[in-house]
């Protein structure tokens, strides 16, 4: 579940209520919505990291020991704050989701393709930390194939976010998403650029192309449109005109659409 980036994630709506006064969002709405779009930050340099890592880069700026420990604190941080992003959302009572639905796929009724995007992103992550506790009693082509999940799982967040997210629609979160995106494929271009032409070198490039276009046609036609809320699999009863939304900031609200 990472989300975890994703941005919110589980950040259900805006419309969570402080269960007190009801006079504003829940801070467990806020606290899911921040790490979940730190977390997705985190991901992307990880990943970013980790291509360079791959195509041996040295620098003098930053040399390859400097690289490698900048890329296993950033690894460290990222897992961290999913983690913090996961519980929040278990914690938060609105949509009702429990522990069982933040590892086990597919087994909670809201957004349920969306959320559970998040829960195998997680589920990867958490395969990546196990694996890399027990390294010295895996064999390396073991743990290799595992350690490759994190790279797997940060597409697999980024669409999380921005399917499940209630604020996926905002300029700055949009921006956000866009650099992720562009940071990321920049970095694979690159070091498909420095391999020698193969059939995989090949593949490769398609492969990144394909997430790149696929990615803002989803965001074209689902999230950015009215009545995502519903097509997302939201269930009925969270949709309906007198659900509280969060209060107009710069014009732009985090209700469902």
């Amino acid at each position: 579940m990472l989300s975890a980036a994703s941005h919110h994630s589980l950040a259900l709506t805006a419309g969570h209520l402080l269960a007190a006064g009801g006079s504003g969002p829940s801070p467990l709405w806020y606290a899911t919505r921040a790490t979940g779009v730190v977390a997705l930050l985190l991901l992307t340099a990880t990943v970013a990291l980790g291509v360079a890592g791959v195509a041996r880069v040295s620098t003098a700026p930053m040399p390859r020991v400097v690289r490698a420990g900048l890329h296993r604190n950033i690894s460290l941080l990222a897992v961290a704050f999913v983690t913090v992003h996961v519980l929040t959302t278990v914690l938060d009572p609105y949509a009702g989701i429990g522990l069982v639905s933040a590892i086990v796929p597919f087994s909670s009724p809201y957004r349920p393709l969306w959320l559970s995007l998040g829960t195998i992103a997680f589920d990867m992550l958490l395969a990546v930390v196990l694996t890399s506790l027990l390294r010295a009693r895996l064999p390396y082509r073991m743990w290799r194939a595992v350690h490759w999940l994190a790279y797997v799982s940060w597409p697999v967040a980024l669409w999380h976010g921005l399917g499940t997210g209630t604020d996926s629609h905002l300029s700055w979160l949009l921006l956000l998403d866009a650099l992720c995106l562009l940071t990321v494929g920049a970095s694979v271009l690159w070091r498909l650029r420095l391999a020698r032409p193969t059939g995989a070198r090949t593949a490769g490039l398609i492969a990144t192309a394909a997430l790149l276009v696929a990615t803002v046609v989803f965001v074209s036609v689902g999230p950015l449109q009215p009545g995502w809320a519903r097509r997302s699999g939201t269930p009925p009863s969270m949709l309906g005109s007198s659900r509280p939304t969060l209060p107009v900031a710069a014009g732009r609200t985090g209700g469902p659409r």
